[in-house]
């Protein structure tokens, strides 16, 4: 491993170190793999991330990145965004991996003529969450406590990983952490009966936003579809319980739509099926290869089973999962023991 990865955190040096084994990888399936979703008409030359926001349901809005893996070609916009614009002013929820992107999500929203912005949230820790957060600095920007604590001692590292990913569209990104702490529970938004939820598993403190009005649940980092889940802080077994939270909510309220941070928008509980199916087969094959004996190359190269295979950021998350999650599972078999969760 080079000395600059090094330097990272965990998480993001996972990310610098594996060009090289995700390689061999790429080259096998590119004949087969359609390739990721554009982020909606990015223009690279002017830097524009062409964001347009969709309506979902009465006043509320996603704007949709791309289905895929950060690169120069979407601009690092993987993540769907959102706003509620009410009577009684307008939140934003996610400002995206840039200042860049922040910056235009602001005058998308002003296009749409909504209400002034008055609260911008984070629902986790990673970059492409809140590295948006410079471009709504003279507002109040809010996030669980563990969240705004991992902003700060990551934050830096996640500049320089985007950076190095995508280049110019970074320019002036600087990492700023929400400035408010924000608690789960119900609160009144201009007509909108809003809940937060405080859930874990992808990561520590995972923030899912309710609305019983609208009948939308904005579901966060829990819920991927059509895309591998990322897993640098997750844990397996409570990410399964807080799915089967989220599922339980999804029933008892009647909710319509729901919007996962990456992938397609849905109506029912199709991504919440798909997130599942990927993290119990992903717990099932850690825990086997471990008794098995297998060392990391070995488990890195598995087959992926057909239903994944085709997977927006497939066989990078695989790799990237491998590497973070396998170590603790090699202990625990060495030791006679079962991880219930990682």
């Amino acid at each position: 491993m080079k000395t600059g990865c090094n330097t990272l955190p965990a998480c993001c040096r996972v990310l610098c170190c594996l060009a090289a084994l995700q390689a061999p990888f790429d080259a096998a399936l590119a004949q087969d793999r359609p390739a990721g979703q554009p982020a909606a008409g990015v223009d690279a030359v002017r830097l524009d991330y062409r964001l347009a926001p969709r309506q979902i349901a009465a006043e509320t809005w996603v704007i949709e990145g791309a289905v895929d893996d950060f690169s120069r070609d979407n601009g690092c916009n993987i993540i769907n965004t959102g706003f509620i614009a009410t009577a009684a002013g307008t939140l934003v929820i996610n400002t995206g991996p840039s200042r860049l992107y922040g910056e235009q999500q602001r005058a998308a929203i002003q296009r749409q003529a909504a209400p002034a912005v008055t609260q911008v949230i984070n629902l986790n820790l990673h970059p492409d969450y809140f590295l948006g957060n410079q471009a709504w600095q003279d507002l109040p920007v809010a996030a669980l406590a563990g969240t705004i604590a991992g902003q700060r001692a990551e934050g830096k590292a996640y500049e320089d990983n985007l950076f190095r990913l995508c280049g110019d569209w970074m320019k002036g990104s600087e990492h700023r952490p929400a400035t408010q702490e924000i608690r789960p529970g119900k609160r009144e938004l201009g007509g909108h009966r809003l809940e937060l939820l405080h859930l874990s598993g992808h990561t520590a403190d995972d923030l899912v936003l309710l609305d019983h009005d609208s009948g939308v649940l904005f579901a966060g980092g829990l819920v991927f579809a059509d895309r591998v889940p990322t897993t640098p802080h997750a844990d397996l077994g409570r990410w399964l319980e807080s799915l089967e939270r989220i599922e339980q909510l999804v029933r008892a309220h009647g909710i319509k739509t729901l919007v996962p941070s990456h992938g397609p928008v849905s109506r029912g509980l199709a991504g919440i099926a798909q997130t599942r199916d990927w993290l119990q087969w992903l717990q099932a094959t850690l825990h086997e290869s471990a008794e098995r004996g297998l060392d990391l190359s070995e488990v890195i190269r598995l087959p992926v089973p057909a239903r994944f295979a085709f997977w927006a950021a497939q066989p990078a998350e695989f790799i990237r999962s491998v590497h973070q999650l396998y170590p603790a599972y090699e202990r625990q078999a060495l030791r006679g023991q079962t991880v219930t969760a990682q």
